[in-house]
């Protein structure tokens, strides 16, 4: 169970703070039953949920374990998704999106990258589907490093960057 003042990552809304844990006085809520009660960081709003939810729910990533990730980003093997079947590809980026593993967003986001060039090279642009699930994932890894890294979210493609581009580096001079 969380405790108030956590951050964590709650289902595709990302992060949220727990501000409250107990039985909201609202109508629609099942009295007697313990409720989250969260706040997400970079929107407006309320969100109650149920401590017993099946909504994926877990605490957010730690400062050590972004620069971990950051660092093993130029080792991540993508390949193209190719497919003229939109819903194949939908559902291919469905998937990554529902494990909520960073590792997976970055997948995601390098994948539809990649493509992004190849097609580009040929005069052409991505699909809306690839521009929808990009946007996503990049919103829900940048949302959860910005408050892991302690920067804005702003920052955190640039931050990225920085930090790959001095990995790859290094490993020339190697």
């Amino acid at each position: 169970m969380f405790k108030i003042g956590d951050i964590i990552i709650y289902g595709s809304q990302g992060a949220c703070r727990v501000e409250d844990i107990g039985v909201p006085d609202i109508s629609g809520i099942i009295q007697g039953k313990l409720y989250y009660t969260l706040s997400p960081i970079f929107v407006d709003g309320k969100i109650f949920i149920p401590v017993d939810t099946t909504i994926y729910m877990r605490p957010i990533i730690t400062k050590e374990e972004a620069e971990n990730i950051i660092t093993q980003i130029p080792n991540i093997d993508t390949g193209i998704v190719e497919n003229q079947n939109y819903k194949i590809m939908e559902d291919h980026y469905k998937k990554l999106l529902a494990t909520h593993d960073c590792m997976d967003l970055i997948l995601l986001i390098k994948s539809i990258y990649n493509k992004q060039q190849n097609v580009k090279m040929q005069g052409k642009n991505i699909g809306q589907t690839d521009e929808k699930f990009r946007k996503i994932a990049e919103d829900l890894l940048h949302s959860e490093f910005s408050i892991a890294l302690e920067i804005p979210k702003s920052m955190v493609s640039q931050y990225i960057a920085s930090s790959v581009e001095q990995l790859t580096k290094g490993s020339l001079h190697v």
